[in-house]
């Protein structure tokens, strides 16, 4: 378990409410709640095709739901216009994908550095900045070196790094060890958690696997477009 529920703010920083999404005549969320608050790491689980990645893209102002409301610290986000949402996933929030994403043309240092460069640091500030985090996921000497020149763990480190370099409040992880062997799939997660902890980032983390789900604080279920919450029985 990452957070302590004596110690989370008492308004979430992120919330759904009867969000529904259907893709034609297939309904993929049906009524699905979530809240989550700021340090608090909160497990999104659920067989596949259970409507789990639409919520999360919904709950990143990616996709727009049918119905319902998702708030991002008390405003609604159907109520930003697109460069509104644009600037808030990129300053705001943070990603982890399945298979890191990172850009392939770009060193490892370059890739964390991607965010700040974009939110307008100055070069040498960023990549500063992108080489503490580095080191901070135990990667730091892969500065120099192309995503396509380390190995799979390694790539998902950097990614973490990348999704954490601007501090954001909210980090998104869609399967984040879903590509990794078990043994590199705990050290990312372990320093995932760690660095969410001592930053305060709330994580939004999705998956299918009960020793990942196993290092958030509780667990929302989808299942047929709805979600139920579960306590998580493990602390770590």
């Amino acid at each position: 378990m990452t957070g302590n529920a004596s110690t989370l703010e008492s308004e979430p920083v992120l919330s759904a409410t009867a969000l529904q999404k259907a893709y034609g005549a297939t309904p993929a969320l049906d009524g699905a709640d979530f809240e989550i608050h700021a340090g608090e790491t909160v497990a999104v689980m659920g067989p596949s095709g259970s409507g789990k990645s639409t919520l999360l893209h919904c709950l990143a102002g990616i996709v727009r739901p049918d119905a319902g409301v998702v708030r991002y610290r008390g405003q609604e986000l159907s109520a930003m216009g697109d460069a509104e949402r644009s600037a808030l996933r990129r300053e705001e929030f943070g990603f982890v994908f399945q298979f890191g994403q990172l850009v392939p043309e770009l060193t490892c240092l370059e890739n964390v550095a991607l965010p700040l460069r974009l939110a307008g640091a100055r070069r040498r500030d960023a990549e500063q900045r992108a080489a503490r985090w580095l080191e901070r996921l135990e990667v730091a000497e892969l500065g120099r070196k192309r995503p396509g020149e380390v190995s799979g763990g390694q790539g998902q480190r950097v990614a973490v790094a990348r999704a954490l370099v601007a501090e954001p409040r909210v980090v998104f992880a869609d399967e984040p060890t879903g590509a990794l062997d078990s043994l590199n799939g705990e050290r990312v997660m372990q320093l995932l958690s760690a660095a969410a902890r001592e930053t305060r980032a709330a994580v939004v983390l999705v998956t299918h696997e009960a020793r990942v789900a196993a290092y958030s604080d509780r667990e929302v279920v989808v299942r047929d477009g709805r979600t139920r919450t579960n306590v998580s029985a493990d602390v770590r």
